[in-house]
């Protein structure tokens, strides 16, 4: 379970990112944030990871409260936690399946990490998460020789891989075709429903955010704008969350 408690985050500058935000998300929910670009959806799924940390308030995660996660605890509380990105966040030149590998990295001993050796189970986990997102054949290619779609199925599987409980996605469709985003979201709701991991996406697609989600959560200026099912979405939630109609929205 996730809770906020009055959770705000103020950047260097005096930038209020975020603004006493109260929320609970429980194990299995599958979550989108919606609102427009520097609303704040960002750094809101951000702060779980403590990738950002936050300004005040008290943040919640399976019991741990994650401003004092600090040195080993912390890494073995990120390991709970998958990270997908909109720019894949990929070592360009090397295959599919290292990329896949480069989670086991703190695992390794120093010769094995020197050496770039990986065990027998390490190479079979890999294998088994690209076979999941179906891109095994692409296992042994560069992934700087794949399309946008291929390379963040490459990013799901080194995220499956870890064994999450929670995987934080931002804009992880942004940059593709509508063919592979909905693949991509598919393999999101797969992972919800069979594995019943916790998935929060930041997506800019209102429709495809309505379609898969068991919540939709609007951010307006760093506050909490709307918290409801995709049913209870309409014109004059789409309205308050954006300042616009439903059809002028334009978001990064």
């Amino acid at each position: 379970m996730i809770e906020f408690k009055n959770v705000s985050k103020t950047y260097e500058g005096g930038f209020l990112a975020l603004k006493d935000i109260n929320l609970t998300i429980p194990d299995g929910e599958f979550v989108s944030i919606i609102g427009s670009s520097g609303a704040g959806k960002s750094t809101l799924i951000r702060t779980i990871n403590k990738m950002h940390d936050i300004s005040s308030g008290e943040l919640i995660v399976n019991g741990k409260d994650v401003s004092k996660l600090k040195g080993e605890e912390l890494r073995n509380y990120r390991r709970t936690i998958g990270m997908v990105f909109q720019g894949f966040n990929l070592v360009e030149r090397t295959t599919a399946q290292k990329n896949v590998l480069s989670t086991f990295v703190p695992d390794l001993n120093f010769f094995q990490k020197l050496f770039g050796i990986y065990t027998k189970d390490m190479k079979r986990k890999s294998l088994e998460a690209l076979d999941s997102v179906d891109i095994l054949d692409k296992a042994y290619s560069r992934t700087d020789a794949l399309s946008g779609g291929q390379k963040q199925r490459v990013a799901l599987a080194r995220t499956i891989v870890q064994n999450p409980k929670i995987i934080l996605a931002d804009e992880p469709i942004a940059s593709l075709d509508p063919v592979s985003s909905r693949q991509v979201m598919n393999y999101f709701k797969k992972l919800n429903r069979e594995a019943g991991i916790t998935v929060i996406v930041n997506i800019h697609d209102v429709e495809t955010a309505l379609e898969y989600s068991d919540r939709i959560l609007g951010i307006k200026k760093g506050e909490l704008a709307f918290d409801g099912k995709p049913s209870e979405v309409n014109v004059d939630v789409i309205r308050n969350i954006y300042g616009q109609d439903p059809k002028n929205i334009v978001v990064e």
